[in-house]
């Protein structure tokens, strides 16, 4: 009996060194036992009638319950915050919708109510500032300040609190423009706040999207049984072999100190460390949405083959598409979003850029930044027909810093906001140019990054230098060649061959040197993630921007066969056609049962030889 109960006791404990993962035996071991209570909740008098609506709110207060659990069993005592979040937020619609009809005759009502969004709104964001910012701006303000003021205890970052935190926002201000009713009670609202297979790492479901879904019938059909089964296998493999043995195998090493390495090996670990984030990511929303729908829940799709984008604008409409959509219809538009300027448009870059000027305390970087700054007010001045185009720049610029800003509390996720921003800009325009305009001006960046190699010759310069002579000869060719062709410019005469292939290459590179910043700063101690993090992208720049010894390469890429043949491995299943890989999830759906669960079993075992000694945490559980 003792035994027994302390076993009891350690199953129902929370262990930070044991959480509930995708990836461990212990979940699903809790899902089957879940997911047979479940069953018996949905299948018990369903006589062919539907759900009734009292069992609609056991199944839906049940997993609730459920879901709640799964987080203390992953954050401990932080299950007190997500519940006190969730009662907040169902609060706040109640009090949304019951003011609405009010607001239409009664101005001062509507001005409250607005008020009231606001309110949910702006704590939900003190909640996260606190949490995941508090290190970073005292940070900040001990730079410029020249303060030495710290934390004196430690703040432990909830997982998933970003996701929840989204959602909940999405939520209020969904209900307060009148896209989405609030939820009838609180188990309803508790269950699309905390449903677990989503919960700590996304994707971010939407309330318009989602609560709807509360409502319906439970139902599954054999084939989204079979496509259920195949998402999590696919997840799996992902997971455990092309994220987490990557990382053990090769990018880790190389991340923990560049200066070891080789310039290759630093440039590869880029590359690969793309696929493993995919990979990482990916595979546990490919998990999500298979343990959800056999559960009969629908979750968005969140990635589409995002390395076969072919500019960083359609990158960003492949990768992470529920933050994406979300940053789009929760900040882009507000801030004034294609249609105009708004007052936030211009103060988010300027605190950005002045709180970095007064961090750096370089006169040298004052200077460039004003004069930059004059060009931009200069250009905006002179030509107003071009106002418009120019707003919408800064909206998408403002909306990728602060979405790089909200993955992590240092300079370094800013860095790769504002690369990513910019890489969107440079597109936009490059997309509007003929091929004299295009040729004129790869040449030129490149001679303006040689001279500068000339004068100052860094190891950040001579890496773009490399780079831009590669993209100015291929911008040439792939432009004149075009142009050649029946007399004018004809993008449509290389499309589906050469010049698709290089401008997918060419974004597949650019993405993953902007991961440069955004690895460096991942899995750091809030308390030191600036200094560490920029120092780690720094000596990679180094190394990628010194000598590059060629005659090393065929002995690194001998030495790392087994790695090198993984990531080339995913990186062309990645480019496979979608008609393909949607024909085999169908076959695979198509299987007898028993075919089914034998493949399966041999996926499990195969995809579990390359599982490593200390499971790796999702990357995104930090976010």
């Amino acid at each position: 009996m003792t035994d027994l109960l302390t076993y009891l006791s350690r199953l129902f404990a929370f262990d930070m060194e044991h959480p509930l993962l995708f990836t461990q035996f212990h979940f699903w071991a809790f899902f089957f036992i879940v997911y047979t209570l479940f069953c018996l909740i949905v299948s018990v008098g369903h006589r062919g009638r539907g759900m009734s609506r009292g069992r609609r709110l056991w199944r839906n207060g049940y997993l609730f319950i459920v879901s709640l659990f799964f987080y203390y069993k992953t954050s401990g005592h932080f299950v007190l915050l997500l519940l006190f979040s969730t009662v907040v937020g169902y609060l706040l619609g109640v009090g949304l919708d019951r003011l609405a009809h009010r607001a239409e005759q009664n101005a001062a009502v509507g001005r409250a109510r607005h008020a009231l969004m606001a309110a949910g709104v702006t704590a939900n964001l003190a909640v996260l500032c606190y949490f995941k910012y508090a290190y970073f701006f005292t940070d900040i303000f001990n730079t410029i300040a020249s303060t030495h003021f710290s934390i004196t205890n430690a703040i432990v970052l909830p997982v998933g609190i970003s996701f929840f935190t989204f959602q909940n926002i999405s939520y209020i201000v969904d209900v307060y423009r009148g896209r989405v009713r609030h939820a009838d009670n609180i188990l309803d609202f508790g269950f699309y706040t905390t449903f677990f297979p989503q919960l700590v790492a996304g994707p971010i479901v939407r309330a318009d999207q989602f609560i709807p879904q509360l409502y319906r019938p439970f139902t599954l059909s054999r084939r989204q049984f079979g496509i259920a089964v195949f998402w999590i296998l696919n997840g799996l493999g992902k997971k455990l072999v092309l994220s987490d043995w990557l990382a053990v195998s090769f990018v880790d090493r190389v991340f923990e100190n560049p200066l070891l390495y080789t310039s290759f090996e630093n440039f590869a670990a880029l590359l690969l460390y793309s696929l493993q984030v995919y990979a990482d990511f990916s595979g546990y929303t490919d998990i999500a949405i298979g343990v959800a729908l056999l559960m009969g829940f629908h979750l968005p799709l969140n990635f589409n083959s995002p390395y076969k984008a072919t500019n960083a604008a359609g990158f960003w409409k492949r990768w992470h598409i529920s933050l994406s959509n979300w940053l789009k219809d929760y900040l882009y538009i507000p801030l004034g979003g294609n249609r105009n300027a708004t007052t936030a448009t211009w103060v988010i870059p300027a605190v950005m850029l002045t709180v970095v000027l007064l961090m750096a305390r370089s006169l040298w970087l004052t200077l460039a930044a004003a004069f930059v700054v004059s060009l931009l007010v200069l250009v905006y001045a002179a030509f107003p027909e071009g106002r418009r185009d120019f707003a919408t720049n800064m909206n998408n610029f403002d909306t990728m810093l602060l979405g790089g800003m909200w993955h992590g509390a240092s300079f370094n996720f800013i860095t790769w906001g504002a690369l990513n921003g910019l890489g969107i800009l440079v597109y936009k325009w490059w997309r509007r140019r003929g091929p004299a305009a295009r040729m004129a001006a790869a040449v030129v960046a490149y001679l303006g990054v040689k001279c500068a190699y000339h004068l100052y010759p860094v190891p950040v310069l001579s890496m773009f230098h490399l780079a831009f002579m590669v993209v100015a000869v291929a911008t040439v060719l792939l432009n004149l060649v075009p142009a050649l062709m029946g007399g004018r410019y004809r993008p449509s005469a290389l499309k589906g061959g050469v010049l698709t292939v290089w401008n997918t290459l060419l974004t597949f590179v650019f993405i993953s040197f902007t991961r440069l910043f955004f690895r460096s700063g991942s899995n750091l101690d809030p308390a030191e993630a600036n200094e560490t993090a920029w120092r780690t992208a720094t000596q990679m720049v180094e190394r990628i921007g010194g000598t590059w010894n060629w005659e090393q390469v065929p002995a690194i890429l001998s030495a790392y066969a087994p790695v090198f043949a993984v990531f080339v491995a995913g990186m062309i299943i990645h480019w496979l056609p979608d008609r393909f890989k949607r024909r085999y999830r169908l076959w695979f759906a198509a299987m007898p049962l028993w075919l089914m669960a034998v493949v399966a079993v041999a996926t499990v075992f195969v995809v579990y030889q390359f599982i490593t000694a200390d499971l790796q945490p999702f990357i995104y559980f930090q976010f």
